[in-house]
């Protein structure tokens, strides 16, 4: 039986996450000011030490956002720890995070979804608490971030939940076999 292949168009993927990341940061942004109107602080210093925390912030959840596609894999694949893989491909420029067991189309569409809510509206809603605009801006990085993960969910959606998918080790791509 040959699969059904769901590949990203990583120069597609790319765009549309630059559109969304303006998109999502300025509605957040803007969302936070009209709910609580705070001035800026725009020194120099100020504006150091929040860009350096949001390197810092974003470099962390990006590393976390793969550890709960890893997380997604166990809890609702039911995989094996030894089968779980993650890394950086600087070539593509993109972190990554597979399994090289099978797993049903329900469990792949939670694991894809569960960085999202984990990394990016959660450090939101924290964000909006603290009110701090460093956390919402990694917040709505990581939600637009997560663009290729709702690509592969809408392709996933089109297949019954008990197909089994594979991920593809090297690229961005899932095998679907269907019973």
């Amino acid at each position: 039986m040959q699969p059904y292949v769901i590949q990203l168009d990583l120069p597609k993927v790319i765009k549309q996450n630059i559109i969304w990341t303006v998109i999502v940061s300025i509605l957040l942004v803007s969302l936070h000011f009209a709910m609580q109107p705070q001035k800026f602080d725009l020194s120099f210093s100020s504006i150091i030490l929040s860009t350096i925390l949001f390197v810092l912030y974003y470099i962390l959840l990006i590393i976390l956002h793969e550890a709960f596609h890893l997380l997604g894999f166990v809890i609702f694949g039911k995989v094996p720890i030894r089968s779980l893989s993650y890394g950086i491909d600087l070539e593509k420029g993109i972190a990554y995070a597979t399994t090289t067991e099978r797993i049903s189309n329900a469990a792949m569409k939670k694991a894809l979804l569960l960085p999202f809510w984990t990394t990016g509206v959660i450090p939101v809603l924290i964000g909006f608490w603290l009110s701090n605009y460093t956390v919402i801006l990694v917040g709505a990085f990581l939600i637009a971030g997560a663009v290729g993960d709702f690509a592969m969910y809408r392709e996933l959606r089109k297949f019954p939940n008990d197909a089994q998918i594979e991920d593809d080790p090297k690229e961005p791509k899932l095998y679907v076999y269907e019973k």
